[in-house]
């Protein structure tokens, strides 16, 4: 409800400013409003896979569009905000926000060149070092890429995820590990695309976990193309590698009858397993942490924070998570929550980054 009462409110006093703003005739003004709106009202026809009838080029363009408004419509409200308040302690003249061009072109360029930043920062995947010693025995070390919210679709189409096979395979990892959100709504672009051929390109296994974006996708289909990809996906259940370290993904909280993580682990461990082997666990929301930390995991992976993707929306997430991104510890247990390496919408990155992990994975004990 505050998701949908919150944006028009913000339409409203958009429109009243832009309005008064513009000196232009009423008619251009008007149609100024009309694309505005429209461009956010477009995004109610992607909730509602509308977006999926139009040609491809189609649907993709009116997706950024109207994803990319969210963002725009909420950095032109704080523009405004400041302007109103700097007005109200007179710092600001009253003719500044009223028939005034120059401000209306300083806004557009500065919302603009915002942006522009954002998608180029977007663009820039960070590569983040990760060290996990261990005093458990493993035969040898161990590289590792971690990801996760890939949100292929639309937005990130294959020729995106074909870049991010390249990076992936450029540090020739023992194994991949994604925990979530591989898919971002739409099955039809992967489908369409043949996506699940980039996954074939990897030269290492790769074993995912369920985020919620696979639900709204519908998780058979997201099943199936995990397996059309030849991704080990993990529902509740285990993986063993070299019989030393076990891999254990979570089904996404949005199934509120997942197992307990203490099932998963004690009913799922294959026999061989080495007594006191590392273990790992792929959890796409990171709430709960306690949990994992008292189950005697060694290194939760998750993401779907995006850490806000935005600023200030990076300081809720900071807010309402435990470790909302980066490395974290509680007791023994080690976690990383990533920012992920694409993202939902509009494709802009500002005061957060885009990234894949490597991680060396080595003992201690050697």
């Amino acid at each position: 409800m505050l998701f949908m009462v919150l944006p028009l409110l913000a339409l409203v006093y958009l429109s009243w400013h832009i309005w008064v703003m513009l000196p232009v005739a009423k008619v251009w003004r008007l149609l100024v409003i009309v694309l505005g709106v429209g461009s956010f009202l477009l995004m109610f026809l992607n909730f509602g896979r509308r977006f999926d009838s139009l040609p491809l080029p189609v649907a993709q363009a009116c997706y950024e569009i109207s994803t990319s408004s969210i963002f725009i419509l909420m950095y032109l409200v704080i523009v405004f905000l400041v302007l109103d308040l700097g007005r109200l302690v007179h710092l600001v003249p009253r003719s500044w926000l009223c028939q005034n061009g120059w401000s209306a072109a300083a806004i557009v360029v500065l919302i603009f060149g915002i942006f522009l930043y954002g998608n180029l920062h977007y663009k820039n995947k960070v590569r983040v070092e990760l060290d996990l010693q261990t005093d458990k025995p493993l035969p040898r070390d161990y590289k590792v890429v971690m990801m996760s919210d890939l949100h292929i679709g639309y937005h990130n189409p294959r020729k995106e995820l074909a870049r991010w096979v390249d990076l992936v395979n450029a540090e020739q990892p023992d194994f991949i590990l994604i925990a979530g959100d591989i898919i971002d709504g739409s099955m039809r672009p992967l489908l369409e695309e043949r996506m699940a051929e980039e996954f074939h390109r990897l030269k290492a296994p790769v074993y995912a976990c369920l985020g919620n974006h696979e639900y709204y996708s519908g998780c058979p289909e997201a099943q199936q193309f995990y397996r059309g990809a030849g991704i080990r996906l993990l529902i509740d259940s285990t993986a063993v590698v070299d019989s030393a370290i076990v891999i254990i993904g979570r089904d996404d909280r949005t199934n509120r009858r997942r197992k307990p993580l203490t099932s998963a682990l004690s009913n799922e461990v294959p026999s061989g397993t080495v007594r006191g082997a590392f273990t790992i666990v792929l959890d796409h929301q990171p709430y709960d942490l306690d949990r994992t930390e008292k189950a005697g995991i060694d290194f939760q992976l998750s993401g779907h924070t995006h850490r806000g993707q935005v600023w200030p929306i990076s300081w809720i997430t900071d807010h309402v998570y435990e470790c909302s991104w980066g490395p974290y510890q509680r007791g023994a247990t080690r976690y990383y929550v990533s920012s992920g390496i694409g993202l939902w919408g509009g494709k802009f990155r500002i005061g957060t980054q885009s990234e894949y992990v490597v991680a060396t994975l080595h003992s201690s004990s050697k």
